[in-house]
Parts: C-alpha cells; sequence; structure tokens
C-alpha cells in the first residue's frame, strides 16, 4: 500500500506523499495552485530530490500557454468557426479569465507552482513529462455528453464566474486551495449533472495515475493539484488502461436522429399548412418561421455588438440554416463578422487582458465574433421555439 504524507507544511492540504511502481519511487505532491508556499515546497523539493523525471499536471496545450505568450496571436478564428470548436474556445477563455483574475486578487502567478517544477526540473536535469490530459479533449468529453440545455448551464456557469471573482471570501481561497479549478467553477452543475464530476475528476486521475507510474526514470516527483492526490492514491495500485480516456466520444446517434427529425417534421408542417389551409395559411406559416427566426438571431447577433452586415447575415441566413442540420445561423454570422471586422494582431495581443473582464468580452474582436456565433445560435433556437407554436396556431 502507498505510504501517506511524510512531509507537509503548516497548510494541511499541500503535501508529499512517497509511492512505490515496481522499482520506481515516486514522490507525490499535492499542491495548492493558489499558495505560494506550494511554489517554494516543489522548488525545495524537486532541489533535494533530484529526481530522473518530473512529472506536472498540464497538458501539452497549457504547457504552451505557460511557455508561449503569443500564442493567442496565432488563432485562426475562421478555422475555429468552421471546425464547431467555438463554444470550446470560449470556455476556454472564460476559464482562462477566472484564473487570471484569481491570481491578480491573490498576487500569484497562474500555474506558478507548475512553473516552478518545470524550471526546477530544467535545473537540475530532470526530463519533463505533461502527465495531464489535454484540457480540449476533457472539454470536449464533457460537451459531447451534454445536451443542448446542459451546454447552457456550463457557459452561464462561467460567465457567471466572471463576475464573481471581487466577491470571493477567505473561506473560497481555502476552498480552492484543496479543489480542482474547472471543477470548482461547475461545482453547482456537478450537483445535477454527475458526470461533469467524472470528466474532471476522476477520469484525469485515472490518467495522471497512468502517465506518472509510465514516467522513464528510477526517481521522479510529480506535482499535482491537491485535489487529485487522493484520487491518485487510490487508484495507485490498480492496473489502468487510459487509451480510451484519451479519444472524444462521437456524437450520439439520438442526437444525429434528432438534428434531422425537427427540420423535416418542420417541412412537413409547412406543406401540411399549403394543403390543408390554402395559400394563405400556408404563406402565413412561411411569415411566421421567417420573422421569428429571423429577427431572434438578429437580436442575438446585436447583443453580442455584431456589424450591421453581420446581424442582416443572422437575419436571413436563421429561417434556412434552421431547416439545414448541417449548418448553424451562428456559423454564418460569425465567418460575416469576422470577414467584417478584420481582427488585428493587436486583438489577439490583448486578448489575455480583454478577457479579464465582462466588457473586454464585447470590446475586443476576437472574442466578439465568438459571442456572435453563440448569441445567433441562440436567438435562432428560440425563435424554433416561438415559431412552432405560432405556425400550429395559424392551423387552430
Amino acid at each position: 500500500m502507498p505510504a501517506l504524507a511524510v512531509r507537509r507544511r503548516a497548510s494541511d492540504t499541500t503535501m508529499i506523499h512517497r509511492l512505490k511502481a515496481e522499482a520506481k519511487d515516486v514522490i507525490l505532491i499535492g499542491t495548492a495552485h493558489v499558495s505560494k508556499e506550494s511554489v517554494d515546497l516543489v522548488r525545495e523539493t524537486i532541489a533535494f530530490e533530484r529526481p530522473d523525471t518530473v512529472c506536472v499536471e498540464l497538458c501539452q496545450s497549457r504547457f504552451q500557454a505557460i511557455r508561449r505568450k503569443d500564442r493567442w496571436q496565432n488563432t485562426n478564428i475562421i478555422k475555429v468557426i468552421k471546425e464547431k470548436k467555438t463554444f470550446l474556445l470560449l470556455a476556454n477563455l472564460l476559464l482562462a479569465s477566472f484564473q487570471k483574475r484569481i491570481a491578480q486578487k491573490l498576487d500569484i502567478t497562474p500555474g506558478a507552482e507548475m512553473i516552478q517544477a518545470i524550471d526546477t526540473a530544467e535545473t537540475v536535469g530532470a526530463e519533463i513529462v505533461l502527465a495531464d490530459r489535454d484540457i480540449q479533449t476533457t472539454l470536449s468529453r464533457i460537451w459531447r455528453g451534454t445536451g443542448f440545455w446542459a451546454k447552457l448551464k456550463i457557459i452561464f456557469q462561467l460567465g457567471l464566474s466572471l463576475g464573481n471573482v471581487d466577491e470571493i471570501s477567505e473561506a473560497d481561497v481555502e476552498k480552492m486551495k484543496q479543489e480542482d479549478m474547472l471543477h470548482m467553477l461547475l461545482s453547482e452543475l456537478g450537483k445535477s449533472l454527475p458526470f461533469i464530476r467524472t470528466t474532471l475528476i476522476d477520469e484525469r486521475d485515472r490518467y495522471l495515475t497512468q502517465k506518472i507510474k509510465s514516467a522513464p526514470g528510477n526517481k521522479i516527483v510529480a506535482v499535482v493539484g491537491a485535489g487529485h492526490a487522493p484520487g491518485i492514491i487510490n487508484y495507485w495500485d490498480r492496473e489502468l488502461d487510459i487509451a480510451e480516456l484519451d479519444t472524444v466520444p462521437p456524437k450520439k446517434k439520438t442526437f444525429s436522429f434528432l438534428k434531422w427529425l425537427l427540420p423535416s417534421l418542420i417541412l412537413v408542417l409547412l406543406g401540411y399548412g399549403f394543403f390543408q389551409g390554402g395559400v394563405h395559411a400556408g404563406k402565413d406559416m412561411v411569415t411566421w418561421w421567417v420573422v421569428a427566426n429571423g429577427v431572434l438571431a438578429g437580436i442575438g447577433a446585436a447583443l453580442a455588438l455584431g456589424h450591421p452586415y453581420t446581424i442582416l447575415s443572422s437575419i436571413l441566413a436563421a429561417p434556412l440554416t434552421s431547416l439545414n442540420p448541417m449548418i448553424a445561423a451562428g456559423w454564418v454570422s460569425g465567418l460575416v463578422e469576422a470577414f467584417a471586422s478584420q481582427p488585428k494582431v493587436r486583438d489577439f495581443e490583448n486578448l489575455p487582458q480583454d478577457i479579464l473582464t465582462i466588457r473586454g468580452f464585447w470590446k475586443n474582436k476576437v472574442t466578439r465574433i465568438l459571442l456572435v456565433v453563440v448569441f445567433t445560435n441562440l436567438g435562432s433556437t428560440f425563435g424554433t421555439l416561438v415559431a412552432i407554436p405560432l405556425m400550429l396556431k395559424v392551423l387552430s
């Protein structure tokens, strides 16, 4: 059995555990992501142990975020829209905003203990292993496991956190020292959607465990958040196959079926209107469909402060795209906004600062494009929900 907590600092959440994996000695450091004390402990432990390998709770994406300050400048916003990753990028930016604002409030650098682990590992000549699952995979697995309304709840919860940072109390700070940052943000949703906790915590506990156990070298120091340490210890002596955890599951067949079913039913309803109620009734139904979809999609684009051409494109596109499961109104308006506003290099350079405030999300041309896509799609969806009863009323 693994030996627990052979050394700890004043904080009960920052501890060292010594584990064995065949011939390997593993020193597991459970850190507090918002603690300067953790940074010191990481530096001192790696310098003293001089391990062959240092594993850190980072994925390639987050490692690049730390190492490359110009990473946003290489974002291809049009590619993001075409690959249907708008919601994922927006969720990433909201998470980054929360972490940065917490860091400013507590006067720390985001991921400071991980940066320290990497720097000290390089100093002692240890190999660095990025042991966490890619955050895009984690978010995509959550995304694929949720329906439309759950997705709205996730975005709303992340957005809500953006405005609540200034209200954080000392008790909240202590809680942050013990929990995974992303899980803390979505903890309220975790109560109604348990699989969120499974994806954010349990799956990553298993992933981290296997990556640490399979890391090269005889002496390994692993630096993870304190919230993951109990799970890693729990899974340590188990055989784990993490291949499935590293993939994004395909879309559910039920969702694909419904995606085609609703437009088909609407077309049937329109056809029935012309057949049963005559040309006049059919025209009225078409009018309600066009007006409800177009107007609400346009309102969505306007709420995102889209360009006038963007608003117009959303009004024109929504009634048609709502009948085509392969295209969304937001993708059309997002592309129009991208060409109309033409984000400059400075917009990408200003992203780290602009995402710190709600106003900044609307001000920056890059995030405004993302908001245009999201708000237009929401408007078009609500337009469909409004249009159907109005169309049925014509036949009554």
